[in-house]
């Protein structure tokens, strides 16, 4: 019988920090184990996008020791991480289907109106796209808000 697994992407942003919490106590309940994926855009689509890494120039080995360090607090939850170059909407919904995933545990920014019609979201593509249920959750209202009037 095979492993279960639940996939789990960061972009190392706060949203993601909060999702981890819930995708560990997910798999813990359930007997599965974790894959942590960050997925890095090529290079060219840095250029006017944003970045959560707080680094001056994507690098492969800085991301993924970043990504080493997204792990599950519980030491009896299985985990392995996965750092790959592609668009990350197209590579979650495509590792989820090739690792027969049982579910995807993600976050969101929760944006909304142009910056979301902009920016576009990968939350959304990978609910759309998914081979499997996708459990998104939000950050926190307070958060968004205090974003959204400039305070941080």
């Amino acid at each position: 019988m095979a492993a279960k697994t639940i996939l789990f992407p960061t972009d190392f942003s706060t949203a993601s920090d909060a999702a981890l919490v819930h995708a560990e106590a997910i798999a813990k309940q359930s007997g599965c184990s974790l894959l942590i994926v960050h997925v890095e855009e090529p290079p060219l689509a840095y250029g006017g996008g944003e970045l959560y890494y707080g680094l001056p120039e994507p690098n492969s080995e800085r991301i993924q020791k970043m990504l080493e360090t997204v792990k599950p607090r519980a030491a009896d939850v299985p985990f392995e991480h996965r750092l790959i170059m592609g668009d990350p909407a197209g590579e979650v919904v495509r590792i989820a289907s090739e690792a027969d995933c049982e579910m995807i545990v993600m976050g969101t920014h929760g944006r909304t109106g142009l910056t979301r019609l902009l920016m576009g979201s990968v939350a959304e593509q990978i609910v759309r796209r998914a081979p499997c249920p996708v459990l998104v959750f939000r950050e926190a209202a307070e958060r968004l808000a205090a974003l959204r009037s400039g305070e941080s």
